[in-house]
Order: structure tokens, then sequence, then C-alpha cells
């Protein structure tokens, strides 16, 4: 081995060797600063005879050294600023023409065939360093070939046999070998991901020349750098944002005139139209929560109670979950407003949604995509259309809902009126998840007609009908102003006392809300201005004034009954 020396120490080292029968021990150390302590060099080397040494102007040596066996040493010691110890030669077991070695020989050369660094080398030279060198000089150069590091070629060289030596170069070869494999798969796959990366670029500029050369890629091009800026600066998660992104670079890749690339643009459109992370919201005060609830209804005390103490909750927790409020009663007991006063006592939009005669799933959780005409169920577009995720949504006449081949629309609401569960709401068009935990749910229906599991998501709470004087009340308070708009008329040319109000309450209704009733007040308007000529001129709906108004419409109501009924005769 040459040798090229020019730390001092280890020049008056080699020196002080040749001194003294010309043998040196070669060890490696665990740094590369020149040792300062027995503990930074190793316990194993080789030992060898000093052969030639050259000094050079500089200072530093050249010299040759022959090694000849390895060595154990031990009591290493600093003397006089050189390490000396003593050495134990490792004795190995010639065992270099057994058939297991030979074949271990043989299978290393094999593997070595695959190895990037061994290409370049031709197998004829590979076996005449076989034939022409002896094994350990075949071992030190795969060793020195490979870069084996200093604790693997150190465990190979301490090894007592030529067989054990090659069964751990062989292990080394072997994961050298799977490594380049790995290497040259990740290597691949990186060099055809650049080429397909230019491939689409090249296309894309390609399409880009050909909507210039026609004359229509400024507007399309502004527009789909408009939606993309749009989906960047929006607050939608990041599955969602990944989603939206990923429909994006589709829909650019395609031309516009195209009709997957609209339906695509369609999809961003909606999807950008959610209220994601949009709030509108004040801060709850329950005396003015009460205040709006008594100026706007009359009576029902209990139930106006239970919508207090759920306002209170939603104040000390600050999000609506918890019951699912179910108005039932007759019509026209004030369910529907009662929802609306509840929305203008929170400071929060109101959206309402019918639900009578509904059989379809696809009114709640939307069409496919895949579908012609396909859209966001009615859930999503009362959030769109209302432009905020914490709306009060009132899902009308929940009672009435059908149940046909189509899907069962009870069952989708199980989930939408289950706080635990529609906090990833998946609408079918969307594919997203959206969040409607902060959505308040309130139902309104005028029977118990549903099925049970739909039943246990609500509380229900029964609005009972008005008394009499409740009905007289809400006809002072607001039925007539009610009325006096919708014909025109100044509610101060009305005048009609308490008791003329009772008696169209006990003889022309019968009903346990008040529509019938506003329906008869109207009907007094309308006469009167038929009366007087289209002009509301001041007018006292006295008790005998009502009789013969309605009268004459109800006699009139009568007779085309009776006639009716005597030509089908």
């Amino acid at each position: 081995m040459p040798i090229y020396l020019d730390n001092p120490t280890s020049v008056d080292c080699l020196k002080t060797a040749s001194n003294f029968g010309n043998q040196i021990i070669l060890v490696p150390q665990r740094s590369w600063a020149y040792p300062s302590n027995p503990d930074d060099i190793y316990e194993t080397g080789t030992i060898g005879n000093i052969v030639q040494i050259l000094n050079l102007p500089d200072g530093s040596v050249h010299s040759i050294v022959r090694t000849t066996d390895a060595v154990r040493i031990s009591d290493v010691q600093m003397v006089d600023g050189l390490f000396v110890g003593n050495s134990e030669k490792i004795e190995i077991t010639d065992d270099m023409e057994s058939e297991q070695t030979l074949a271990l020989r043989d299978k290393i050369i094999e593997n070595l065939r695959t190895l990037p660094t061994i290409k370049k080398i031709k197998v004829d030279k590979l076996y005449n360093v076989v034939r022409n060198y002896p094994l350990p000089a075949f071992i030190d150069s795969i060793i020195q070939t490979l870069n084996i590091d200093t604790d693997t070629a150190l465990k190979i060289l301490t090894a007592t046999t030529w067989r054990e030596k090659l069964i751990i170069l062989l292990e080394q070869v072997n994961l050298n070998a799977e490594t380049a494999k790995i290497e040259e798969s990740i290597n691949n796959r990186v060099h055809q991901q650049m080429e397909n990366g230019r491939r689409d670029a090249i296309l894309q500029e390609k399409l880009r020349a050909i909507q210039h050369e026609m004359g229509d890629d400024d507007d399309e091009m502004a527009d789909t750098n408009n939606i993309r800026k749009k989906i960047e600066n929006s607050a939608m998660p990041n599955d969602v944002m990944d989603k939206a992104k990923s429909e994006w670079k589709r829909m650019r890749a395609m031309s516009p005139m195209s009709q997957e690339g609209g339906l695509i643009k369609n999809y961003l459109d909606e999807l950008l139209s959610m209220p994601w992370g949009r709030f509108h919201q004040q801060p709850i005060d329950l005396k003015c929560a009460r205040e709006t609830l008594d100026s706007e209804h009359s009576g029902m005390q209990p139930v106006k109670e239970r919508i207090l103490e759920h306002i209170a909750v939603m104040k000390k927790t600050g999000t609506p979950r918890g019951s699912i409020l179910c108005f039932v009663g007759a019509p026209g007991v004030g369910k529907t407003s009662l929802c609306k006063s509840i929305a203008t006592a929170l400071g929060r939009k109101y959206q309402r949604i019918s639900l009578g005669g509904i059989s379809d799933e696809s009114h709640f959780r939307g069409h496919r995509k895949t579908y012609i005409g396909a859209q966001t169920g009615r859930i999503m577009d009362a959030l769109k259309r209302c432009k905020t995720n914490n709306p009060v949504i009132v899902l009308d006449e929940i009672d009435k809902m059908g149940r046909d081949w189509r899907g069962d629309p009870e069952s989708a609401l199980l989930e939408i009126l289950d706080p635990e569960q529609n906090k990833s709401f998946r609408d079918h068009y969307l594919e997203v998840d959206f969040d409607l935990s902060n959505v308040l749910f309130i139902a309104t229906a005028n029977s118990l007609n549903m099925s049970s599991a739909l039943k246990d998501r609500m509380e229900i709470i029964n609005v009972p009908g008005y008394t009499e004087e409740d009905k007289v009340q809400i006809a002072r308070e607001h039925l007539l102003k009610r009325v006096a708009d919708e014909n025109g008329w100044d509610v101060n040319n009305i005048v009609i006392s308490d008791d003329a109000i009772r008696h169209v309450i006990r003889n022309y209704t019968s009903e346990q809300g008040v529509r019938g009733l506003q329906r008869e007040l109207a009907t007094l308007l309308r006469r009167q201005l038929l009366a007087n000529d289209g002009m509301d001129t001041k007018t006292d709906f006295t008790i005998e004034k009502i009789d013969d108004l309605l009268s004459i419409r109800n006699n009139a109501d009568t007779s085309h009954k009776i006639g009716f009924g005597m030509r089908a005769q």
C-alpha cells in the first residue's frame, strides 16, 4: 500500500518504526483529526512491513508498506507523542479452496454485474482479477470499489474464515444492488414526471396559440385566472381547496367550447358560491329577544318561554347545538312566523324550505354531476342564497313529505338534523364535506304523522290555538294594519270595536288560527271599497254593517253552490 503522510506526528511514528524492526500497525480512527487519545482509534488494524520511505522537500513522507496480517491491539498508550501498544495476530482458517467459498466468490461476481458502478468494468477484467489474484486481494478490491463503511470493513477483516468474510461481503453487494434499484426507480419516476410536465406545458402552449389565432383566448383566459384567484382567496378547508384546484386544472386543459369544460366551470361556480367561513351573527340579547317575540306574537306564553330557553343555551354555549325544535299545531296559529321571529331575535339570516310533497332524496342531497341538469340539494341552495353558514333554516310542513321509488327523504333528514353527523354533510353534487353544525334548524308540522326516528331527532312543541281574546288582540295589533296595507286602506280610516271583531270571530270563522279572521277582515274592506266607488273614506264597521257586507258575499257563494248542484242533477 502506498502511504502519503504530512502530519508531523505520523511522520515521526513512521520513522521511529523504521528504526525498530520496520514494522508498523495501521489502524483506522474515529475522527478526521489526528487522534489525541487511545479512545479515538479502533481496536483492530493490520500489521505491515515498511518497504520504502521517501522524504519529500516539504517535510512530508511517501512510504510503501506491505501488510501481512490482521491484528487486535491492546494496552494502547501515548508515549513521547506516539501511540504504542501490544498486538495479537488474528488467525484465519484456510478454507479458500472449499466449494462453499468458491461458490460465494462466484455469486459475488454475478451480483456485481447488476451494479451501475461495476457495469463499466468489463466482465473479462473481473474474471482476470479472480484468476490472477489471490482471494484476499479480491476481497480488498471489492471493498474499495464499493466504498464499504469502516465498521463493515473491519467486520470482514476480523472474520476468522474466508467463507465468513465472503458472506459479509455478499450481503453488502446485495444491499448496494437493492439500493441501486431504488435509486434507479426514483430517477426514472422523476424523469418521467419531468417529461410529462414538459409535454403538458407544450400542449398548453399550443392550445393558447390556437385560441389566440381564433380570437377567443383573452376573455377566456381572464375568466379562468379569475376563478383561480377566487379559489386561492376563499376560506375553503384544505381538502376542498385541493379538490377545487384539481378541477380547475382539468378545466384549463379543456377547450372552452367543450361540454365537459362548461360543466366543470359550473361546478366551480357552485363551490365558490358556498359560504365557506362566512358568519352573520350579532351578540345575543335575551331582553331584546323577549321583546321581539312579544311584539310579533300575542299569547302563546309557554311556547315563547321554551324558545327563550333555547336562545339562552345558545348564548351560553356559543353554538346552536342541542334540541331541534319542531312546532306542531293547526294551520294559522303562527308556527312559521314564530321561526322568522327567532331569526330576527338572533340577528341571523332566515331561509324557509317547504317540504310539502317532496318525495325525492336528491332534494336534500343533490344530484350526481353525471346527470343532465344536476344541481345542489335544497340545503346547500339555502346556504348559498343567504351567503352565510349559520342561518336559521325552517323545514316547513315536515309532516307532508312523501316517499316513493326515488328515495326516502325522511331518512336523508336524519343526518341533517343530527349535530353529531351533520358536521361533515356531503352533497352529491359538490362531493365535499360541509359543516352544518352552525345552522339552526327549526321544523314545523300540522301533525305528528312522521317516522319515530325523525321525531326522536326533534323536540316537539305543541302550539295551541288562540282563545277569542287572543284573536281580538292579534286582530287589533297585527291583522288590521296588514289587511289595510294589502287593500289600499289608511288604517286610521278603519273604525271597528272589539265587540265587532268578536262578532266576526264567532259568526264567520271556525278555526284555531287567525287566517280565516284575516280573510274576513279583508273581505270587509273590499266590500266597503266597492260600495264607496274605490274610496277609503272613514268607516265605522258596526255589527250591523258587518252582517250587511258579509251576508252579500256569503249569500252569493251559497246560491252559486245550489245552482251548480241543480244543474248537476
